[in-house]
């Protein structure tokens, strides 16, 4: 026989048992569209991470932090503004730039937020985070800026990105500050309070911020914090090279650690991005494993289908031998019925699970970004959107994957089709 007259005769035996057969695709469907679904949206959320991170790195800095490193925390290996100094001694560094990181609240509409406080150099900062530490409101003053000056974040200036400012460009922005200290054993907080003017509003970042600027960020000139805070301590210096290449990063890196005596952190962004894609892969494939059992589960209804629908068709293939079709026409056949189902379970699962994303993203569900807080009290977090990606190979591997497990799990119904004898066939009741 001809292959359009086995597919064609397939197909027929097909459509003969519509219901069963479409309860038989309906398990491979489940098993492609749960695997294109969960894999999309892992690419997705992967692409969206790494674009984020990209957006608060540069690959050619180092951070440098201490060991014990917490923000607004002693540390035991403090870190010291002068550092820079002899920092910028070291081959293959351009600049060396203290950062000093601090919680603090301000005040606005009558309720008080929570925020991350950043005192950095603004020339210097701008000059590594050239393309994130951009005004779109107002003007940052590079050279010596006023110590009330205060540059903010998108998501300060609109937290909710729908036009609601809480603070705008020119207000004064009151900024207060919690030290604890402890006075006879007992914990003592101690509030401080300066008024900023606001100077300037900075693009929407959009990203995590790893040194660099973020939507969250309010950002003062480094006196200034050095001033408010009362220490000449900083909580990461940020060290850019004079390239990425992995040999400048490794050697910049141990002359870090041996200027410190190895009590020092010393991370590379790149590095950190390598990292993350690992881990990202790792998650896609424990995804792909999961949804791929339930296609394993459909494979095992493929096959019990199929014997059953040879137990009700020995007089047929009896007749079909007996009328000379050979044994290797039947096999394909009876595997040409799987190829028909594993294809339309997977066609159709991919539409499904590709659709299936694109709701769950939309909905809102994966979606990162919100204000907390009571209702006197609030904070931000970080806006994050997840966009489905259905790439060539997860579409071809999908396809390939729903009739590899059809056709395998059709082998053995196939191949005992095709060693029925005609004269016991014909007898079959």
């Amino acid at each position: 026989m001809k292959a359009t007259d086995v597919f064609s005769y397939a197909s027929s035996a097909i459509k003969l048992r519509k219901l069963r057969a479409g309860l038989t695709t309906l398990g491979v469907v489940i098993g492609i569209a749960a695997i294109v679904a969960l894999l999309s949206l892992g690419q997705g959320f992967q692409d969206s991470i790494t674009q984020q991170f990209e957006k608060g790195f540069a690959t050619d800095t180092l951070i440098v932090s201490p060991r014990s490193f917490g923000i607004g925390a002693a540390a035991s290996n403090p870190l010291f503004v002068n550092d820079i100094q002899n920092l910028t001694q070291i081959e293959n560094v351009t600049m060396a730039m203290p950062v000093i990181l601090r919680p603090c609240y301000v005040n606005a509409t009558g309720r008080t937020y929570l925020v991350q406080v950043t005192g950095v150099d603004f020339a210097g900062y701008a000059e590594i985070y050239n393309s994130t530490f951009v005004a779109s409101e107002g003007t940052i003053p590079y050279s010596n800026p006023p110590n009330n000056t205060t540059v903010i974040g998108a998501r300060v200036h609109d937290p909710a990105q729908n036009g609601t400012i809480l603070v705008d460009l020119n207000d004064n922005l009151e900024v207060t500050w919690t030290n604890y200290t402890v006075a006879g054993g007992i914990p003592v907080a101690q509030n401080k309070t300066y008024v900023g003017d606001v100077s300037a509003v900075l693009n929407e970042v959009g990203g995590f911020s790893f040194g660099g600027p973020s939507d969250l960020g309010i950002y003062v000139p480094l006196s200034q914090a050095e001033g408010f805070f009362g220490t000449d301590q900083c909580d990461l210096i940020i060290v850019q090279l004079t390239n990425s290449d992995n040999a400048t990063i490794t050697g910049v890196s141990d002359a870090i650690r041996s200027y410190y005596g190895g009590q020092v952190t010393v991370t590379s962004p790149s590095a950190v991005l390598d990292i993350i894609s690992g881990i990202f892969s790792s998650v896609e494939l424990f995804l792909g494993g999961i949804a791929g059992i339930s296609l394993l589960v459909a494979g095992i209804g493929i096959m019990n289908i199929m014997i059953v629908s040879l137990m009700e068709r020995t007089r047929e293939i009896g007749i079909l031998k007996a009328l000379g079709m050979k044994s290797r026409t039947v096999l394909t056949i009876f595997l040409s019925e799987a190829l028909i189902v594993g294809l339309l379970g997977g066609v159709i699962g991919i539409g499904l699970g590709w659709g299936l994303a694109n709701i769950v993203a939309r909905s809102g569900f994966l979606s990162m970004g919100r204000q907390v807080g009571g209702a006197n009290q609030a904070g931000f977090t970080g806006g994050l959107t997840i966009n489905p990606v259905l790439s060539p190979t997860l579409l071809a591997g999908a396809l390939a994957f729903g009739l590899l497990v059809s056709v395998v799990f059709g082998i053995y119904p196939a191949w005992r089709a095709s060693k029925l004898k005609p004269v016991e066939a014909l007898r079959y009741e």
